[in-house]
Parts: structure tokens; C-alpha cells; sequence
């Protein structure tokens, strides 16, 4: 059943595709109001071509003072922030930058911190922010102590926020792999192959897409009784023994 988000404004940071313009697609679809945003203005042209009633507004989310003043300069009430900006820091140790390796935990935790200063001032009783995790804390292997440490850190500072910001509720959607742009890039001529490893052995025998994510997030935005929490969705990838 479609979630109704009728007369709600929802915002999308990293909208643009993937994930982020699946949950502005389902958004504009439950009747919300919604804003995209992207680092990329020719890439955002292209998305709001094919969100018809959606806004939108090119800038980095990792920019502080572009942040905030695109929430100031909203002029209303924001609902529901959903988040799925930013990418994967994946490195094996012999490769990785240690200030680099901080810097990408830092810029995790500090977006975070500052979703939950500028949004709840705007927002209604209920309201909510959203953003997109991973697994990886989950599943160590060589190439993932950034990333694992980035989950398990913004699984942390969920809880805790949440707690501050009530009734305003703040949760994260740890996914495993997602089928999108994003994977495609990252696994190149390796992806088929990981679409069929998947179907293989996922108890669910089936590759999750974006669509499932965005089915979760509108979910999260319309049941005001839950905060602080992380939910998993990776079709049950997690159940299975070590590979």
C-alpha cells in the first residue's frame, strides 16, 4: 500500500538518482511536495525532467554554509528529509590515506550533527530525517575499515540524536547491495555477475533495487512512532555464513 504524504514537503539530498530519486519519485506519487537536490546541475535538469511538480537546487551537502542556506531559504515547513548524498570510501590499508580515511568519518558525522540542528526548527511534530547506510560494520573484510567504521559510528550518533531532537525522529537504512548507477560504477564488468551471485543466494532469490529502498523510506517518514532506529535491508544477506 502507498504510503500518503498529502500536503507534506519532502526533501531529497542527493536526489538525483539512485536511491534519492526513487524516494522523490514515491514522495511526489503519495502526493508530497517535493525538493531534489545535487552537486551536479546538469544531472539535477535531467532528474526534475522526469520528477514533473518537484523543485530542485545544485550544491554539495557536504558544504556547510550551502546547507544551511538552503534550508533558510525554504520559506516553510520541511516534513521529511531523506538522505542518501555522499559515496563509499572503500580502500585496503596498504592503499589507504590515513587523514583522508578521518576526514571521510568526519564528513559522515558532521552532516549528520547538522541535519539534526537545521531541520527540526522547520519541522512538524513527527517529522522526520532519514538517511542511507551500509552494512559494513557487519561484515569486516579487507578494503571496508572506513566504511564499517563510518556505519557503526552513524548508528551511534542516531540513537543519541534521536533522542535529542524528539518528536522530530531521525532514523538510517543500512542496505547491502542496492542495484543502481552508483553499483554499476563501482563493480563495472563485475556486475552481472554479482547480480547473479545474489539471485543465487539471497534467501530472498532476488536483487534489491532502489524501489525497495524508497518503499522503506517513505514508510519511515509516515509511521511517527519510530526513531533511533537502523533498519537492514539487504534480503537477508546477513543470515548467511561467511563466504
Amino acid at each position: 500500500m502507498t504510503e500518503s504524504l498529502n500536503g507534506q514537503n519532502v526533501v531529497v539530498l542527493g536526489g538525483t538518482a539512485g536511491i534519492g530519486f526513487a524516494v522523490a519519485r514515491q514522495a511526489l506519487d503519495a502526493g508530497a511536495e517535493v525538493t531534489v537536490t545535487g552537486r551536479d546541475s546538469d544531472r539535477l535538469s535531467r532528474a526534475l525532467d522526469d520528477l514533473p511538480g518537484a523543485r530542485g537546487q545544485a550544491f554539495d551537502a557536504a558544504d556547510a554554509v550551502a546547507l544551511a542556506d538552503f534550508f533558510a531559504g525554504l520559506g516553510g515547513t520541511v516534513d521529511h528529509v531523506f538522505v542518501s548524498a555522499g559515496g563509499p570510501y572503500y580502500g585496503r590499508l596498504a592503499d589507504l590515506d590515513p587523514r583522508e580515511a578521518g576526514e571521510a568519518i568526519g564528513r559522515s558525522l558532521e552532516l549528520m550533527i547538522r541535519l539534526a540542528q537545521l531541520v527540526p526548527p522547520l519541522s512538524r511534530p513527527g517529522g522526520s530525517i532519514t538517511l542511507m547506510s551500509g552494512t559494513g560494520s557487519k561484515h569486516p573484510a579487507p578494503g571496508l575499515t572506513v566504511i564499517g567504521a563510518t556505519v557503526a559510528s552513524r548508528a551511534a550518533a542516531a540513537a543519541n540524536l534521536a533522542l535529542e531532537i524528539g518528536p522530530v525522529r531521525l532514523n538510517l537504512i543500512a542496505a547491502g547491495f542496492v542495484d543502481t548507477p552508483l553499483s554499476a560504477r563501482l563493480l563495472g564488468d563485475g556486475l552481472e555477475d554479482r547480480r547473479r551471485e545474489l539471485r543465487e543466494k539471497l534467501p530472498v532469490r532476488r536483487v534489491i533495487e532502489a524501489s525497495d529502498v524508497a518503499d522503506l523510506a517513505l514508510h519511515l517518514m509516515a509511521n511517527t512512532a519510530i526513531t533511533g532506529v537502523v533498519y537492514d535491508l539487504d534480503g537477508g544477506q546477513q543470515l548467511l555464513p561467511p563466504s
